[in-house]
């Protein structure tokens, strides 16, 4: 889960077993806990369903899915989507994130996270003057 600049502010790493909306509810869940004041979630149109409602129930929060539009045709960008994408694009740079190199998952956690300090310490260090 990003923010609107693509800045990591949860995230889960679990099976390829657990179904996408699944696993969004885990980190959903560990997003709530520490952003208490954030009321409204962007997502695509692959959450759509059960889990709109289930977080709206237990986290209090809106989940508002951004669907393709059937009238196009081929690739088109959709709104706030492009920033999750742009986000493991910078994460996709680290070549210990460009494969699966851990056996567990909170060590791949603690990966990303890694590179996200990388990325972020990177760019304080430019606005240092």
């Amino acid at each position: 889960m990003v923010d609107t600049l693509g800045m990591i502010l949860a995230i889960v790493v679990h099976e390829a077993s657990i179904q996408d909306r699944d696993g969004a509810k885990l980190v959903l869940e560990r997003f709530a806990k520490g952003w208490t004041r954030l009321k409204l979630i962007w997502a695509d149109g692959g959450y759509a369903g059960k889990l709109v409602e289930w977080t709206r129930l237990h986290l209090r929060r809106q989940l508002e899915i951004f669907k393709r539009s059937d009238n196009v045709n081929g690739f088109a960008v959709l709104p706030k989507r492009w920033i999750v994408e742009r986000t493991f694009g910078w994460l996709g740079r680290y070549r210990r994130l460009s494969k699966d190199y851990e056996q567990l998952t909170d060590n791949s956690e603690a990966m990303i996270l890694i590179g996200m300090i990388n990325l972020m310490s990177k760019r304080l260090a430019r606005y240092e003057h």
